[in-house]
């Protein structure tokens, strides 16, 4: 037996776990932006950096809260997290399965974890074998994936998950409880992230010591420069959006958050140009020039940060 959901495939995104969600959104003709789908969720405003810039940076943390703030735009996430460790990871793995194809079944999109390489995974199909998907590296789709290997891997975690339509809130609501998590998040991170990772400003200074020190790994370092640039240059877009929904009487604020994240948004993107990802080479991050442009550009944009934390707070309590 198989089926398929044609036209379900993820958004190209270097954040592939909304990349996946927005290719299931789009598959549900639901209309949210992705500058709003990063900012509602608070993702536009996080940072997550190891100690090293270790390349898992940007998916190693502690991710229930973006499926709350999910339901202020309007999707619900339903769907399975385990641990390979588990004594019951194979009953897991199996329910997984039943429950994605049910899904499939039904017409409602799913994405998960890990069916490639260790990012997310558009799941348009099944056959008695196991997943069909889209993603990074593929696009246009490959399968299938052996259900009893997702999850079997070095980093042993299994998420799947399915996207189904839901009641957004008021926008005043969505706004207010982004940027309430996004200060939890930077300032309290403690149950979001794991050790030996910075968040916020703590995230910044993890990537700028570990260039000062010659301890900040090449790829990591190309990747983390992308993700956290893409973010911000969303977290730009959400400002934009959100002013455009909110009381005329906040607009200042919004304007001077904006002004505030198009700093940081241009000074990673700057580190994105000194250290780029897909002509990445392995002398760049021994490069003097390079790093020492990479650390002047994370201080400007720590700062900026700082700025931008401030006015969200001040938007709060004026929402």
């Amino acid at each position: 037996m198989a089926k398929k959901l044609e036209n379900l495939k993820w958004k190209p995104m270097w954040v592939s776990h909304l990349g996946c969600i927005k290719g299931c959104l789009d598959y549900l003709n639901l209309d949210i932006s992705e500058a709003w789908l990063f900012g509602a969720t608070g993702h536009a405003f996080i940072i997550n950096v190891h100690e090293v810039v270790c390349a898992s940076g940007p998916t190693a943390w502690r991710t229930e809260m973006l499926f709350e703030l999910a339901k202020n735009i309007g999707y619900t996430v339903d769907g399975i997290f385990a641990f390979k460790s588990e004594k019951d990871f194979a009953e897991k793995q199996k329910k997984a399965w039943e429950r994605i194809k049910q899904a499939i079944d039904e017409g409602i999109p799913c994405y998960g974890w890990e069916l490639d390489i260790p990012e997310f995974y558009v799941i348009n199909g099944y056959d008695d074998a196991g997943y069909y998907f889209s993603g990074p590296l593929c696009d246009d789709g490959k399968g299938p994936k052996q259900w009893k290997q997702v999850g079997d891997t070095e980093i042993g975690v299994l998420e799947m998950y399915s996207i189904e339509q839901g009641q957004p809130a008021d926008d005043v609501k969505a706004v207010k409880q982004a940027f309430e998590f996004a200060l939890e998040y930077s300032k309290s991170p403690e149950k979001w992230i794991y050790p030996k990772y910075g968040a916020g400003l703590d995230g910044y200074d993890n990537w700028i010591k570990a260039l000062e020190q010659g301890k900040a790994d090449s790829l990591g370092m190309a990747y983390n420069s992308a993700v956290w640039s893409e973010c911000r240059s969303y977290a730009v877009g959400f400002l934009k959006e959100a002013k455009s929904r909110m009381d005329e009487r906040l607009s200042h604020l919004f304007d001077e958050a904006s002004k505030h994240y198009e700093v940081v948004a241009q000074n990673l993107k700057a580190i994105v140009d000194v250290f780029p990802f897909r002509d990445r080479k392995p002398e760049h991050i021994k490069d003097e020039v390079r790093v020492g442009a990479g650390i002047e550009h994370l201080k400007v944009a720590r700062s900026a940060e700082a700025k931008g934390l401030t006015l969200l707070e001040k938007i709060i309590k004026e929402l």
